[in-house]
C-alpha cells in the first residue's frame, strides 16, 4: 500500500517535470540578493549601507551624550556651596536657571541614547525600510518635543 502510494508521487513529479512545472521560489530578482552584482538593487536603488557606518554614526551620537553628561556633572560641581536661596533672589533665581538647564541636559543625553540605538539597530538590519527609519526617529522627536521659547510673543508688535 504504502509502495503504491510511493510510485504514485514518482509518477506525478515526473509528469510534472515534463510539462515544465518549475519550483518557484519566493526571493529577490537576480542581482538583489548578497554577493557581488552588476545591476543596482531594486531594494536599494544603489544605495550602499554598511553596518559599521551605522554604528560609528550611533557611537558618535553616543559620545555626544558622555560629553553631555560631563556638563551635567559640572553644573552640579558648581551648585557646591550655594547653601540655602531664601531670602537671596539671585540665588532663588540661579537655583531655578540650574534645575531647568540639569533638566534639559539630561533630557538630551537621553535623546542621544535613544537615537543611537536606532542607529545600531539599522546598521544590524540594514535593511530596514525608509518608513521604519523615520517612524523610529519619529518617535524619538514626539517624545522630547521642544518646548515654545520663553520672553513671550515677537509678532503682532
Amino acid at each position: 500500500m504504502v509502495w503504491d502510494e510511493w510510485e504514485q508521487l514518482k509518477q506525478e513529479a515526473a509528469q510534472q517535470h515534463e510539462h515544465g512545472t518549475q519550483m518557484q521560489l519566493n526571493q529577490l530578482p537576480p542581482g538583489d540578493g548578497p554577493g557581488p552584482s552588476t545591476s543596482t538593487s531594486s531594494v536599494t536603488k544603489g544605495l550602499l549601507s554598511s553596518k559599521k557606518a551605522w554604528n560609528k554614526a550611533g557611537e558618535d551620537i553616543g559620545g555626544l551624550g558622555g560629553d553631555v553628561d560631563k556638563a551635567v556633572r559640572k553644573l552640579q560641581d558648581g551648585q557646591q556651596g550655594l547653601g540655602d536661596v531664601a531670602g537671596c533672589l539671585s540665588a532663588g533665581a540661579q537655583k531655578e536657571v540650574y534645575e531647568s538647564w540639569a533638566s534639559y541636559l539630561k533630557g538630551v543625553d537621553d535623546r542621544c541614547d535613544r537615537v543611537k540605538k536606532v542607529f545600531e539597530q539599522i546598521g544590524h538590519d540594514l535593511l530596514m525600510t525608509d518608513e521604519a527609519v523615520r517612524s523610529a526617529l519619529g518617535a524619538i522627536d514626539t517624545r522630547f518635543a521642544d518646548t515654545p521659547a520663553v520672553g513671550g510673543q515677537t509678532s503682532g508688535r
